[in-house]
This record gives C-alpha cells, sequence and structure tokens, in this order.
C-alpha cells in the first residue's frame, strides 16, 4: 500500500483526515500504526488535521474509529461524528437521514437535516451527560474551578464568573495541569463564559492534541456547565467557539448536539512520505 486515499473535512474548524476504509482492512493488515496517524495528522510534514477518522462497516451499520492527533485512540468526537455522518452521505454509502452509529463510547443516533457534497447540518444525540464532580487546573499563573463531566470522554468544564468574550479570546493558553487522580484518563478543558440569553462563548484544550478551533463532546459539557453555573438543569444553550457555533439541547440529564460539517478536499498520500517505516509501507506492497 504505497498510497492512501483520504477527505479532509471539519465541524466547527476542528478539522479530520477521514479515510474510508470499509472492510477494515488497514486494521486487519497492520498498517494504521499511531506513529502512521499522528504522521498523516502532523500540520507541517503530513495532511494535517486535529485527528482521524476512519469509516468501517460492521453487521449492524458503522463504526467511527477516531484517533487524536497524536495517534492516541479516543471514545468519541463530537463534531467528527458529524464529519463522518457527512462523509456516508456524500460518498452514497448511506441514504438514510436517521440511523445509528457505533463509537468507543456507544451507539449514537444521528439525524441528517441537510447535505450537499460539500457541507452539510447533521444532529447527534450525544446520550447521557454525567457530573462527575468538582476539581481544578491551572494554566501558567491562572487558575480555575469547574465541573468535571462525562459525555462519553473526560471533560473539566470552566465557567469563569464575569469574563467577557473578549478576554476569553486574549487568553493565554497553555498545557493545563490537572488532577491525575481525577483524571486518570487525561481531560478536555473548557474555559467558557457565564450563559447569556442562552448563548456562551467557548474555549477548548484536548488531551492529544492542544487547543483546538472546536471540540463537538467539549461544547455539550460546556452546556451542561453554562446551565448547571445559571441554576439551570434543562435547555437550549448556542455555544460559541472560535471555529463557529453549535446548539446543544440538555433534557433530563442527556443531549443532542446539533452542528454543522464541511468537506474542503479529497486527495491521495504518499505513504512512504508520511512514515516510511510504518508496516506494511513501501517500495513494493500493494
Amino acid at each position: 500500500m504505497a498510497t492512501l486515499s483520504f477527505i479532509k473535512a471539519h465541524g466547527t474548524e476542528n478539522d479530520f483526515v477521514v479515510v474510508v476504509d470499509t472492510d477494515d482492512e488497514l486494521e486487519q493488515r497492520g498498517v494504521l500504526t499511531r506513529d502512521l496517524v499522528a504522521a498523516l495528522c502532523d500540520r507541517h510534514a503530513g495532511i494535517g488535521a486535529d485527528g482521524f477518522l476512519r469509516v468501517v462497516r460492521t453487521e449492524s451499520g458503522w463504526f467511527m474509529d477516531y484517533r487524536n492527533a497524536d495517534g492516541s485512540i479516543a471514545e468519541l468526537c463530537g463534531n467528527g461524528i458529524r464529519v463522518f455522518v457527512h462523509v456516508l452521505a456524500a460518498l452514497g454509502l448511506e441514504g438514510r437521514t436517521d440511523f445509528n452509529v457505533d463509537t468507543r463510547a456507544g451507539v449514537k443516533h444521528v439525524t441528517v437535516h441537510e447535505v450537499s457534497p460539500s457541507r452539510a447540518v447533521i444532529e447527534v444525540d450525544m446520550g447521557r451527560v454525567e457530573v462527575t464532580g468538582v476539581s481544578t487546573a491551572r494554566m501558567g499563573e491562572f487558575s480555575f474551578a469547574g465541573l468535571g463531566i462525562e459525555v462519553g470522554n473526560p471533560h473539566l468544564a470552566c465557567v469563569i464568573p464575569g469574563m467577557t468574550p473578549e478576554q476569553l479570546a486574549d487568553l493565554h493558553f497553555t498545557p493545563p495541569v490537572f488532577d491525575t487522580t481525577f483524571f486518570p484518563d487525561g481531560v478536555n478543558v473548557e474555559i467558557l463564559t457565564e450563559m447569556h440569553e442562552g448563548e456562551a462563548t467557548m474555549r477548548v484544550w484536548e488531551r492529544g492534541v492542544g487547543e483546538t478551533r472546536s471540540c463537538g463532546t467539549g461544547t455539550v459539557a460546556a452546556a451542561r456547565a453554562a446551565l448547571a453555573d445559571a441554576g439551570v438543569e434543562n435547555g437550549t444553550v448556542t455555544v460559541h467557539v472560535p471555529g463557529g457555533a453549535v446548539t446543544v439541547q440538555i433534557t433530563d440529564g442527556s443531549a443532542t448536539m446539533t452542528g454543522p460539517s464541511v468537506i474542503v478536499a479529497r486527495g491521495e498520500v504518499q505513504l512512504t512520505s508520511v512514515a516510511g517505516s510504518a508496516p506494511g509501507i513501501g517500495p513494493g506492497t500493494s
């Protein structure tokens, strides 16, 4: 296998390298290594992305294999699942507008509201959103507290009283120092403003990636924290991120997330150029 076909897409500018591998050949042949995924996501020597999505067909439907930019395996990606569904529809692999996608965080029901070859609007039933407690973290000299929230993956969502969107934009983001006993598998950290008229603004530091323009599960965690901060259990929050906005509805502890997906390019990558030492890659392989 000297080349690999790919799609480049993003959900609110959280971008992904997408590979259609319906028969699970990459995994079975040992090609899909952590080093290869990291090389493909490298913004200087690879295609460049916040994460990697692989489309796999299963007996029951579809499985979304999601990996972070450093090649580590992750449970779920909210923006990624919208892109995943968009790719299925754009390539004609799935004609239904309501169906399930299997992830490492369980089965997620999706609804396609709008779709074209380049753009789509997808709703995802994100399931239960569990508050796991209160914890703290630090970025440089900036210390803050927030809610530990489980959205199929771990989050620390921190509402900062009095912070404006402009002050949030100016905040110097660094790798967060957090309580590893509370978050033994690492954590995604969201810093957000208080909710005002159903809207909040958020920035996020994703584990295994760094700061990204958006994080789908992070917007769900942020919405849950914003509602809790306002003393409200249920509600709809428009969460603004550097890459756009998504709408999150929380009802009795469960969430749906609705937002865009954009396919920007399709192509082939020379695997020997990005990871020539990866298994199954090199001259003479096919």
